[in-house]
């Protein structure tokens, strides 16, 4: 029996060992990968070892504010997906986040639901903006070998 590839590489961040456990419930259900660390240096380490495709990033955590987990690990992991999850559902929060690189805000405690719908939708605009990005690097390369060409004849 061949075996099924997971959907992508998803690590939880979250001091809460309770949610941990349910988001990865949820997660490995549908097919992901799961990995979880309890503070924000944790999590850059781990990002640092192995490529994840998305992070749920608690806004509140022992050692660090989400918000500036969110910007460390943008710089580690620029095309990493990053959705905050928090149970703190403020205005400021959500605005706050999102102008620190998230890419979506999901209110504790967490629809299963929408959570996949979320994570599905944002996994989805990341591999179409890979496509994109190689299509303009093949673009580039034919066009300068045609130019080069046209230089050696």
């Amino acid at each position: 029996m061949k075996e099924k590839k997971a959907k992508a590489n998803i690590l939880i961040v979250d001091d809460d060992v309770n949610i941990c456990k349910t988001l990865r419930l949820i997660l490995e259900e549908n097919g992901y990968n799961v990995d979880i660390a309890h503070t924000g240096k944790e999590a850059v380490e781990k990002s640092k070892r192995k490529t994840y495709h998305a992070a749920l990033l608690d806004i509140r955590l022992p050692d660090v504010q989400g918000t500036e987990l969110l910007t460390s690990m943008r710089e580690t992991t620029p095309k990493m997906v990053k959705i905050m999850v928090t149970g703190y559902p403020a205005l400021e929060n959500a605005v706050n986040a999102l102008n620190y690189g998230a890419d979506a805000y999901i209110i504790k405690p967490v629809n299963p639901e929408k959570l996949i719908e979320v994570l599905e939708e944002k996994l989805r605009e990341q591999k179409e903006k890979e496509v994109i990005t190689e299509e303009k690097i093949a673009a580039f390369v034919k066009t300068r070998t045609e130019k080069l060409l046209q230089e050696l004849q």
